[in-house]
């Protein structure tokens, strides 16, 4: 992959992260690119994204709303031809804390740093 596809797969995966700001966390009312639950944004050479998740809990009943809503995010960048197919792989590897939240979701949610 040249210099150039680099730059671009890049940019799509920045696009991809922009629209999964807007999946609200429906618990805790706040998206989960903020809350530290995207992990990664995975491309194929087709454009087709997985998206790396986990939750703040195993078991959360909300799993399939959230899976969900990261499909209907990412529609319009499908409409548009920027990517592919849509596929979501929850993992529980690494555990997520809320170390990982953004600073604007500690400050939303309230949470101390210790």
């Amino acid at each position: 992959m040249n210099v150039s596809q680099e730059i671009e797969k890049q940019q799509t995966k920045d696009q991809v992260m922009g629209q999964l700001e807007n999946v609200i966390d429906p618990e805790l009312g706040v998206d989960i690119v903020n809350l530290g639950l995207v992990y990664e944004i995975q491309l194929d050479d087709k454009d087709n994204v997985t998206v790396v998740m986990t939750l703040t809990a195993m078991g959360c009943p909300l799993a399939g709303e959230i899976n969900q809503s990261v499909k209907d995010s990412l529609k319009e960048l499908q409409e548009v031809g920027d990517i592919g197919e849509v596929a979501v792989d929850i993992v529980w590897n690494p555990p997520w804390s809320k170390s990982m939240m953004s600073r604007y979701a500690k400050i939303a949610l309230n949470v101390h740093e210790s």
